[in-house]
């Protein structure tokens, strides 16, 4: 499918960030002068790539209608002939991932998704970060529960080049946020990915739980996931 690329909104914005002093023992409210106002989305390198796949004759028609009907909050959306790309915070990019996911897989049938996301500003096209930066990362944003069974080959990259007299450990990241993915859904290791199975609001939270999880200590961190839903191999199960 040909499309030119196609913008439909650009509303982030930098939020400002908190910061506080003590003075014997009690706290005083930081002046307005003295906040430094957070990196925007785009400075911190924040974003997600989809690529849908519906296994149907009409594909192209629940592309467009999935993209179309998905709620743009605060996103930067734009569409071309690959995949598409989506710029916002965190909370806001992928909040736009699951409402593309529901109406996609709303259509019927077996839909298999591509979401990579990234943070930490490598592979933009300007990048002013220091290269020892490290971002904040926020909380994981609570999806609800949506009904839809889904499956999923998920790999982390914390990309942890080391530091100043210590060596990278991206291993470290990656272990802690499997063992964290199986207080949210069935974790199988599988050749060069780990496999999640549970609900698609479980499955796609897990995966940006490792994503955030590993950006507290890692400043460039990418994830891909390829989710399947509607598989009808599992009718023969």
């Amino acid at each position: 499918m040909t499309r030119p690329p196609q913008t439909l909104a650009s509303t982030p914005g930098s939020t400002p960030g908190t910061l506080g002093t003590t003075l014997a023992g009690a706290a005083v409210a930081p002046r307005a002068s003295d906040q430094p106002a957070r990196p925007s989305p785009a400075e911190l390198g924040v974003g997600a790539r989809l690529s849908l796949h519906p296994h149907r004759d009409d594909f192209v028609d629940v592309i467009v209608g999935a993209l179309a009907g998905a709620r743009v909050r605060d996103v930067e959306v734009t569409t071309d002939d690959v995949s598409t790309f989506v710029r916002g915070t965190e909370d806001a990019v992928v909040r736009y991932l699951f409402d593309v996911l529901l109406a996609a897989v709303g259509a019927g049938g077996h839909l298999v998704a591509h979401v990579h996301l990234s943070r930490g500003c490598p592979g933009e096209v300007d990048c002013t970060l220091a290269d020892d930066s490290l971002l904040f990362s926020g909380d994981v944003p609570t999806l609800p529960a949506s009904g839809v069974r889904a499956a999923a080959h998920w790999a982390l990259y914390p990309l942890d080049d080391g530091g100043p007299g210590r060596t990278g450990d991206h291993m470290a990241a990656i272990t802690a946020a499997i063992d964290a993915a199986r207080e949210r859904v069935d974790v199988t290791s599988e050749h060069f990915v780990t496999r999640l199975d549970g609900d698609l609001a479980d499955v796609l939270s897990t995966v940006v739980a490792g994503w955030l999880g590993a950006g507290r200590s890692v400043r460039h961190v990418v994830t891909h996931a390829t989710i399947s839903l509607g598989s009808p191999s599992w009718d023969a199960r």
